[in-house]
């Protein structure tokens, strides 16, 4: 009787163990580990998730941010990171889907050392150029960079940013021949074409607004299949007859590997909510010019694939080598 009542107890708690995990989570500040400074999209992102959630359920968090290394400290950190919900990684798409591509001997495995929570936003590049250029479509950035390939030059925040795989995703979609020049950061590479030091370059909205409000830099569209709500004035590359390209700028959370599903369902119903405030979306728009997505775990981490694929056929065509 014992023996039975033993095994009874054991089979319940099996049952139900994983569902009460969830439930008594949190119980201590999460860390969130954020690979850029302050004050940057992913960092922004982020804060305006956490706060949130702190406002309306008294989550604590403490955002870590541990910069440079190309993302490689604050991944290397989270990956080695106890599996237990009180470490977390906000990232973006440079880290998993364009890094193991296009640097050598990246410290980290998404698959074997990560596992998605949430996809938090998702957001268009756009395709920029200075305000008095004679080019005003995407017609005419390839029929300018035909007339003289290999000479028309477009800026990037760094080789091997998401930024400028875009950029060259785009080049080779088009058949054109550019010529890359690396900035450190975004806002310089923007700040290029304002002053004509370059012809186009590929960057998120905030950071293009201030130079298109002062009407130093037009959009000729977007580097994404189909236009968002932020973008709607914008064609697409591909209305504007460059196939094939589709790259955005996504932003969500991550878990070591091991992390229960208990606690990674928690923390993504938690934030899926928080994701559909009217105010939340509003801050996203604003800030990133993003959607809120609040994408699970399973269709996030097939997303993370599917742009690892993109990148890495990108990577391969257009003949870049690892650095």
């Amino acid at each position: 009787m014992d023996r039975f009542l033993s095994a009874s107890i054991l089979v319940i708690f099996l049952a139900v163990a994983p569902g009460a995990l969830g439930q008594e989570y949190p119980t201590k500040p999460i860390r969130v580990l954020v690979p850029f400074a302050p004050g940057g999209v992913v960092d922004t992102s982020t804060r305006i998730l956490t706060n949130k959630i702190t406002e309306k359920l008294g989550w604590q968090f403490v955002v870590d941010n541990r910069p440079g290394g190309n993302g490689f400290i604050a991944v290397g950190i989270a990956a080695k990171g106890a599996p237990d919900g009180y470490t977390l990684l906000s990232a973006h798409t440079g880290e998993f889907a364009v890094n193991p591509y296009v640097f050598k001997n990246v410290p980290y495995d998404f698959e074997k050392d990560l596992t998605s929570v949430v996809m938090v936003s998702d957001a268009p590049m756009l395709v920029v150029v200075n305000s008095q250029s004679p080019i005003n479509s995407f017609k005419d950035l390839v029929a300018a960079a035909k007339a003289k390939p290999g000479q028309l030059t477009f800026g990037s925040p760094g080789a091997g940013s998401v930024n400028h795989l875009a950029s060259a995703w785009l080049a080779y979609a088009a058949g054109m021949k550019v010529l890359h020049v690396p900035y450190k950061g975004g806002a310089p590479a923007v700040s290029a074409v304002a002053s004509n030091e370059v012809i186009f370059t590929v960057a998120g909205l905030p950071g293009v607004t201030p130079h298109l409000q002062a009407k130093r830099v037009k959009v000729l569209g977007i580097t994404t299949a189909r236009r968002t709500p932020q973008t709607a004035n914008w064609m697409t590359a591909q209305e504007g007859g460059i196939p094939g390209v589709d790259a955005s700028i996504w932003v969500g959370l991550f878990a070591p590997k091991g992390t229960p599903k208990a606690i990674i369902d928690r923390i993504f119903n938690v934030s899926a909510e928080m994701l559909k405030i009217p105010d939340v979306k509003e801050r996203y728009a604003v800030v990133g010019g993003a959607e809120t997505i609040g994408m699970p775990a399973a269709g996030f981490n097939a997303r993370v694939k599917k742009d690892a694929e993109r990148y890495r056929n990108v990577v391969k065509d257009v003949g870049l080598e690892p650095q």
